[in-house]
């Protein structure tokens, strides 16, 4: 599989990344890299237990065959690791007192632990996917767990990046599921911008939304295919992943790729959601947040807002003090309620801003409508491609009751400050009603 002309032209758009190998003989190819983009070392080769096994010995051999010092760091794989800023400052004390740099062998708790450490270290890093399981190989920044609270720290995406189809392909089929259902995310996240930019809350940025927006449909065609371990259909996976990626790196934020969606995720990996014991996948939670939000997406599509009465919606405005009560009260660890305090006081308008956002909603509904009608898949369309690879539709299958879904749209809302169809349906008043005619008897679950 050759590297396809729009992801050429991303890597050529890119900020930090340098190269990337998508081809079967990519480890051929690896101490080439390596030489060009790191140096003549020492390395440290970054897994857990299962990469070791799967990738992580033979990436090693191959450099150390070339004459460089590569030493393993095999962290735990089950039970599964953690995201911990703990961990990536360790391995980053382990490079500075060492002088190594690293080579990232997993996918994604592994690539964004090498990514904080290397940027800690202040050193570039290469990543070796192993699995089309998520979009951060190439992304700017990386999401990890500080004080319970998870949240994306700054820092630099890889300076290479280097993978096998093949191999990726051979990924237990989960993994290419978890990556569909992220992937997936990015249709919610682009109705999610596509609000934002007609409100003047966050203007689309029109290479990153291409990016990303542009071959979407494509690189989901194939849920069966990807579901069997295609070589194909999860390579199209892994470059939108990547190309996902590379639309964070350009854009200096998530936005391109990140919306209400995530924001579901977020909550529930923050909380540690699990199943026998087992932390449900980030793109699990992702594929249902996109599935809640779609549903919303759905609902909202069919009402007419461009008769909305503004300085009703103005009257009934809530004190910014009962709004942190209430933010508080929905969180059990103190931690994450504080944190999520201080996300939703910055995106709580005064009168003046909320009046601005309304006015523009009423005058634009129309043409608004059009735009999302056009841009977004309906939900029941993204459900069958999810559950055809068998990947959880139900919350159900997850342990979330449908009471709890319900209260789980709220909180969501919570933990980011970006601008997004919860957002929306708060301005106008109408949150407890779409939630409600969404997640009850004809809504997800109908």
């Amino acid at each position: 599989m050759s590297i396809s002309d729009a992801l050429n032209e991303a890597l050529r758009s890119a900020k930090v990344t340098r190269a990337v190998v998508l081809e079967d003989d990519a480890f051929d190819r690896l101490p080439a890299v390596v030489d060009a983009h790191l140096g003549p070392g020492p390395f440290a080769i970054l897994c857990d237990d299962n990469t070791w096994a799967a990738v992580g010995r033979e990436v090693s051999q191959r450099i150390a065959a070339s004459g460089r010092d590569a030493l393993p760091v095999i962290m735990p794989g089950q039970p599964r690791l953690k995201p911990n800023l703990e961990h990536s400052r360790a391995i980053a004390d382990m490079l500075r007192d060492d002088g190594r740099r690293a080579i990232a062998v997993g996918s994604g708790v592994v690539n964004d632990l090498a990514k904080h450490a290397s940027a800690l270290a202040e050193r570039p890093y290469i990543c070796v996917p192993t699995a089309a399981s998520m979009d951060g190989y190439s992304a700017s920044g990386a999401p990890l767990i500080e004080d319970g609270f998870k949240r994306t720290f700054p820092c630099p995406p890889p300076i290479a990046v280097v993978a096998a189809p093949h191999i990726v392909a051979s990924a237990p089929p989960a993994m290419a599921t978890w990556g569909y259902g992220d992937l997936a995310g990015k249709y919610a996240a682009g109705g999610d911008w596509i609000l934002a930019d007609a409100l003047d809350e966050d203007p689309i940025s029109a290479p990153e939304w291409h990016l990303v927006q542009d071959n979407l449909g494509a690189w989901l065609s194939d849920p069966t295919g990807v579901r069997d371990g295609d070589p194909q259909a999860v390579g199209r996976l892994l470059e939108g992943l990547l190309m996902s990626g590379f639309a964070m790196q350009s854009h200096g934020s998530s936005r391109p790729a990140s919306g209400s969606d995530h924001q579901f995720s977020h909550l529930w990996e923050m909380e540690g959601l699990s199943v026998d014991g087992v932390p449900v996948a980030h793109g699990v939670c992702v594929g249902i947040g996109c599935l809640a939000s779609l549903t919303l997406y759905d609902w909202l599509i069919e009402r007419d807002l461009s008769r909305i009465d503004i300085d009703a919606l103005l009257a009934r405005r809530r004190p910014v003090e009962e709004v942190e009560a209430e933010v508080r009260a929905a969180f059990r660890d103190p931690r994450i309620a504080e944190a999520s305090v201080i996300e939703v006081r910055a995106k709580t308008p005064d009168g003046a801003r909320l009046r601005g956002r309304l006015t523009r909603l009423s005058a634009t509904w129309r043409d608004l409508r059009g735009r999302l009608s056009t841009h977004l898949p309906r939900a029941e369309a993204v459900r069958i491609n999810l559950a055809v690879q068998g990947l959880p539709v139900d919350p159900a299958v997850v342990g979330i009751t449908a009471e709890t879904f319900a209260r789980d749209h709220a909180r969501a809302a919570m933990v980011r400050r970006r601008y997004t169809v919860f957002d929306l349906l708060t301005d106008i008043g109408l949150f407890d009603a779409a939630v409600g005619a969404t997640t009850g008897p004809g809504g997800f679950w109908g």
